[in-house]
């Protein structure tokens, strides 16, 4: 390979970014629907990435050229099993490949560490490497081998003759085109008809041949109030259907104490159904107006006292369109009454012959765990997140994998290819679990029902919803994952073949990898971001499924009560010695982890190392550990990878993009001095974000994105030191680039005009608003951005345009500050701008022209500059945006009148002094 790869110097950021935020959109077919995995990387980005890391950099700009336009073609999905492309593709990286004398080349070596979804892995077997995916968590290596090991193994086109189906399979038929495949629909089936013979009269037809597909319960409270005492349905909102042309509600009816439920349609609904019982765990009572605390809604759950009704029924009629709703009867509770009965009775079975519970009784995670918060009502063991009906459909499948296992092996299957079969039909039960709980809620905007981890959480839900799971509409029942693990596992068939390496799928941790020094050619992974997903926690539950339907079969996976915690690189701040502790345990094992990869990678190997996070301590660590362990960036890439729906823009600086970090292995030791290096880093990073800012990379991913460039300069070094010889800190480095990019995103914001005549406070609302538009910051984020631009704060919070709210800070914009700025002298810039804006809404024409005659403003191009910024900063429909937007567009008329200059503070006015 030649001295530096393609990715090293060049690479087509917006492109493949596009490529990869279409990616997440895309669910047939996609390994995504296989089984969930957090954070998943998407697929254009891990083979792009994967290519340009293992090709050498182009002879000239046409090549380049060239390369960059074959790099467009190798991302997009529709080109993932284009033979033609993936054939050249591996010829370019078998090319790059060096060997020894008299030896065939043969192809790289590629490790993830990390594996996770096996998103990278899977695009490294794609290109035709020697791929190793590893993974300390055991549900993500079980992924794993589904994606990687089992197509590869058994999924290439067979024949009648060929030994491998003769070996593989039994004898049922002709031979199958993709035995794997093939086996996985027969036994899928199975598995469902089994079910459905024991579990169908507790999902019975009505009379008029309606099928019930779906089940609204409201958890329950009693009120407080001594003279009440009525049962509380708990509800968020009483939707059944939101849609534009045709609305359902449950309104609330009240019977001498009891609160009942009917249906309102359409022109009928005269409440608000937004408007329940309960929000933030506050209760009131809708038959007496009393309330209860939060306190005292976890108090009753935790005794036992809370309880929960069935509200709804949702069905389908076969043969007709749209879903039929109608309320809960006795008949219907007389049917669950029934199921909870047949539940204690298989459960026993079931626990003599297995010799464990069916029902997973491991305990949650500790109270105050990131993103859980069901402990605090009652819930303690991961069984208690299902009501007895789906715990009965769920044990009843999972006997019938077993059972579906024990049947293959009867009939002459090879153990081996038995149990890949088997683990697909495990996942197709885990993947039930996670629509088929009791924290589920329905979707009256699409009338389905969300799968619990679309959020990378375990929140409390009030009214949740029950799926009938061998009902055949909607997302979440057996057929409908049945469908999302048939059509990846056909997918990654189509590419693979018997040419390619065999890939390996192991249970290790990053920290102790099992691999020879200087072993692997590449090192691609995605490590944990920092304190985003706890794994572990999240993962428990589907491993408590996952064991019981195939534990047996991988009792390497499964030896542990729960999922290993103690080596996992994750942050967390709840445990003993608190946010700072966190920190410190993932920055060491990040650290060792990196080290391993230092160590089994080749001294002329490359590593691509993925990260994201929005706060300076995430990216301080990941930085530290890096540097610690011998690596050094040559190069990194803002790539977006997130669609614009899943940011949570109101009220989160998330980030859409994950920056791709290029390492070598540092072969020299060597020490500089801050003051000789400082120059060169910043004339770089200015070099690198004049290339990002024309890919269209903006906001809070601007500022990460600088973070790469800098340690291509910084981290050639195995030590800085300043001339008075203090070692320069990774925080102080990230100080320095904070105070860079905010220098030359202030330029390129204004477009290069008079920014240094703009004062620090107008400087700050103005990147605030560029970079995080109305999101609230945490306060430390806050406080280095105001720190770049040389500003306190704490200085700007009494009726300042700057607000603390707990531990986060809010920026003030003109409409939150008209009822303080009055009381204020118009000291800076922003001030000006705000007091005009308020006058502007009131159309104050003649106190604005005073303002800005007085303050000088009028005249001042900076000043409408900064309006203009500040507009194109703002996104559609900005209640802000549209104010400047008016008072720029009249700006003509603010100058036609001269008046005296005057003070600031009665500028407010009334207009008729």
């Amino acid at each position: 390979m030649n001295k530096k790869a393609f990715i090293e110097t060049s690479f087509p950021v917006r492109e493949i970014s596009q490529e990869s935020v279409k990616e997440k959109n895309i669910r047939q077919g996609h390994i995504s629907t296989m089984h969930i995995w957090w954070a998943r990387r998407p697929l254009a980005t891990s083979r792009t990435t994967i290519y340009a890391a293992l090709t050498p950099e182009p002879a000239d700009d046409v090549e380049r050229e060239q390369k960059a336009q074959f790099l467009r073609l190798l991302a997009k999905w529709e080109n993932s099993a284009n033979i033609h492309l993936l054939q050249r593709a591996r010829q370019d990286i078998l090319e790059a490949c060096s060997a020894k004398d008299g030896e065939p080349k043969s192809p790289p070596k590629v490790l993830d560490p990390f594996a996770g979804g096996g998103s990278i892995p899977l695009e490294a077997l794609r290109l035709g490497c020697q791929t190793y995916a590893s993974d300390l968590n055991p549900v993500a290596v079980l992924i794993e081998k589904a994606v990687l090991e089992f197509p590869q193994k058994y999924g290439c086109p067979q024949t009648d003759s060929s030994p491998s189906a003769q070996a593989t399979t039994a004898p049922h038929g002709s031979g199958p085109q993709n035995p794997l495949l093939d086996d996985v629909k027969r036994w899928g089936q199975w598995v469902l008809q089994e079910a459905k013979k024991e579990l169908e009269c507790f999902y019975p037809v009505g009379s008029n041949g309606e099928r019930p597909v779906g089940f609204i319960w409201a958890r329950t409270v009693r009120c407080q109030n001594p003279s009440c005492r009525a049962e509380i349905p708990l509800m968020r909102q009483t939707w059944l259907i939101n849609k534009p042309n045709k609305k359902l509600a449950l309104r609330l009816v009240l019977h001498q104490g009891r609160v009942d439920f009917e249906l309102a349609e359409d022109a009928a609904i005269d409440f608000d159904p937004e408007i329940g019982t309960v929000a933030r765990a506050k209760v009131i009572c809708p038959c007496c107006g009393g309330g209860l605390t939060d306190k005292e809604v976890r108090a009753q759950f935790q005794a036992g006292q809370a309880g929960q009704r069935m509200v709804a029924v949702v069905a389908h009629r076969p043969g007709q369109s749209g879903k039929l709703y109608r309320l809960a009867s006795e008949d219907d509770m007389q049917v669950f009454t029934a199921a909870a009965t047949a539940l204690k009775a298989k459960r026993e079975a079931l626990y003599a012959q297995w010799g464990l519970d069916p029902v997973p009784d491991e305990p949650l995670p500790e109270i105050g765990t990131l993103g859980f918060r069901v402990q605090r009502y009652g819930m303690n063991t991961w069984g208690d997140l299902f009501n007895p009906r789906q715990l009965l459909a769920l044990i009843t499948f999972t006997e019938k994998v077993r059972l579906a296992h024990t049947q293959m092996c009867r009939s002459g299957y090879v153990e081996d290819y038995a149990k890949a079969v088997t683990t697909y039909l495990a996942l197709i039960i885990s993947r039930i679990t996670d629509f088929n709980n009791a924290f589920v809620r329905w979707q009256p905007q699409w009338e389905f029902v969300p799968n619990l981890f679309s959020l990378q959480a375990l929140p409390m839900t009030w009214n949740y919803a029950e799926l009938n799971p061998i009902a055949s509409i909607l997302t979440g029942t057996y057929e409908s994952m049945f469908r999302q693990i048939v059509r990846p596992l056909d997918e990654l068939s189509r590419f693979i073949s018997t040419d390619l390496p065999a890939p390996h799928a192991t249970q290790t941790s990053a920290t102790t990898l099992p691999y020879p020094d200087n072993f692997f050619d590449a090192v691609i992974t995605d490590p944990p971001y920092y304190d985003n997903v706890p794994y572990s926690h999240l993962s428990d539950f589907f491993y408590v499924w996952l064991k019981r339907s195939v534990g047996d079969l991988f009792p390497e996976l499964f030896t542990t009560p729960l999922t290993p915690k103690k080596q996992e690189a994750v942050a967390y701040s709840h445990g003993e010695g608190g946010f700072e502790e966190g920190k410190r345990l993932f920055e060491e094992t990040l650290t060792q982890a990196f080290c391993e990869m230092y160590r089994v990678l080749k001294p002329e190997g490359i590593a691509v190392i993925v990260y994201a996070h929005k706060s300076t301590e995430g990216w301080e660590t990941v930085i530290n550990a890096l540097l610690r362990s011998g690596l050094y960036l040559t190069a990194a890439w803002p790539l977006n990878t997130e669609m614009e729906t899943r940011l949570r823009s109101q009220e989160s600086a998330a980030l859409a993009s994950s920056i791709y970090m290029v390492c070598r292995k540092r072969a020299k030791h060597e020490t500089a001095y801050y003051e000789d290096i400082r120059d060169t880093m910043k004339t770089r990073i200015y070099q690198k974000l004049d290339q990002f800012w024309k890919e269209g990379i903006g906001g809070s991913d601007f500022f990460i994105a600088a973070i790469g460039p800098a340690l291509e300069v910084f981290g050639r070094y195995e030590n800085v030191k300043t001339y008075a010889g203090e070692e320069v800190s990774v925080l102080k480095l990230l100080e320095e680039i904070r105070k860079t990019v905010s220098e030359y995103a202030i330029q390129k914001i204004l477009k290069n005009g008079h920014s240094g005549t703009i004062d620090p406070e107008t400087r700050f609302y103005l990147l605030w608003r560029w970079t995080y538009q109305n999101r609230l910051l945490p306060f430390d984020e806050a406080r280095k951005l105001a720190t770049a631009v040389g500003i306190e704060l704490s200085n700007y919070w009494d009726g300042g345009f700057i607000q603390k709210e707990k531990e986060n800070i809010r920026l003030l914009g003109p409409t939150q500050r008209a009822a303080n700025l009055p009381e204020r002298p118009l000291n800076h810039m922003i001030d000006v701008l705000h007091a005009c804006l308020i006058l502007w809404e009131k159309n104050d024409r003649k106190r604005i022209q005073q303002i800005l005659d007085s303050t000088g403003t009028n005249t001042n191009p900076a000043f409408w500059r900064v309006v203009q910024a500040i507009a194109e900063s703002l996104p559609a429909g900005d209640k802000e945006k549209q104010l400047l937007q008016g008072f720029a567009y009249g700006r003509a008329n603010y100058g036609a009148e001269t008046v005296h200059e005057r003070g600031n503070d009665n500028l407010f006015s009334s207009t008729d002094d």
